[in-house]
C-alpha cells in the first residue's frame, strides 16, 4: 500500500464520520491535524479511526500499535496529522 492511498482512505473515513455528525464545512487533507487545536475529529473519532486501522492491519497480517508512549506524546505524536499517522502505519506494516 502506498502513502497516498492510505491518506485517501483515512480522509474518506474522517469525512464519513463528520458527515454522520452533520459537519460538512471542514476541509480534510493529508496535512489536517488529528489532535489538539484544529483537530478535525474528536477523541471518540480518533479511537474509531484507530480501530479501523487495526482491522486494516489485520487484513495486511500485522498488528498496528497506536497505544505507545510516542503515539500519545504531544511533541512527536503519530496523530499530529493524517500524513503522520499514515507514515507510522506503513512503517509498522514493513517491520
Amino acid at each position: 500500500m502506498k502513502l497516498e492511498e492510505l491518506n485517501i482512505e483515512i480522509i474518506s473515513f474522517i469525512e464519513d464520520k463528520l458527515e454522520e455528525e452533520g459537519i460538512e464545512d471542514i476541509e480534510v487533507t493529508s496535512e489536517s491535524r488529528l489532535i489538539g487545536d484544529g483537530g478535525v475529529i474528536d477523541s471518540l473519532g480518533i479511537v474509531e479511526l484507530c480501530l479501523f486501522l487495526e482491522d486494516k492491519a489485520s487484513d495486511m497480517n500485522f498488528e498496528f500499535d497506536w497505544t505507545s508512549d510516542s503515539a500519545m506524546s504531544n511533541s512527536r505524536s503519530i496523530f499530529a496529522s493524517i500524513s503522520t499517522l499514515s507514515k507510522n502505519f506503513l512503517e509498522q506494516s514493513s517491520k
